[in-house]
């Protein structure tokens, strides 16, 4: 990954909770000249990453300075790079606060996010099969 800003975010822009979120924070980090890329999993960044297609819609990812991370800390690491979310980030990444919210969203957003794009998914192919 040449020439490329220290924090880049990868996200699926199909999953409408997912491209509203970080299609928010790229219109921020855009406006605030912020060095941030975001890379659509559906699309050809998603080979840079490493990760394949299944893997990458099941929760968001940050590499930030060649460290990959994903879910709560994905966003902290995010939140830190974004004036506006640093305050926000340091209440999240808080001891207890930051248990909370990791369990939150590995045992209940992720999974519940990703069981919608995978049904998207279905209902699209099915649309196409006839």
């Amino acid at each position: 990954m040449e020439n490329t800003p220290d924090t880049s975010v990868l996200f699926n822009a199909q999953c409408p909770v997912c491209n509203f979120e970080i299609s928010h924070y790229a219109r921020y980090a855009e406006q605030a000249g912020l060095p941030i890329r975001f890379d659509d999993l559906n699309g050809p960044q998603r080979a840079h990453w490493g990760l394949d297609a299944d893997t990458a819609a099941r929760r968001l990812y940050v590499l930030h300075r060649g460290e990959l991370t994903s879910g709560i800390p994905a966003f902290l690491v995010l939140w830190a790079e974004m004036p506006r979310y640093r305050l926000l980030g340091r209440i999240v990444g808080l001891p207890g606060i930051r248990q909370v919210a990791t369990l939150a969203y590995d045992h209940a957003l992720a999974p519940l996010i990703y069981r919608w794009h995978l049904r998207r998914q279905r209902r699209q192919a099915a649309a196409h099969r006839r």
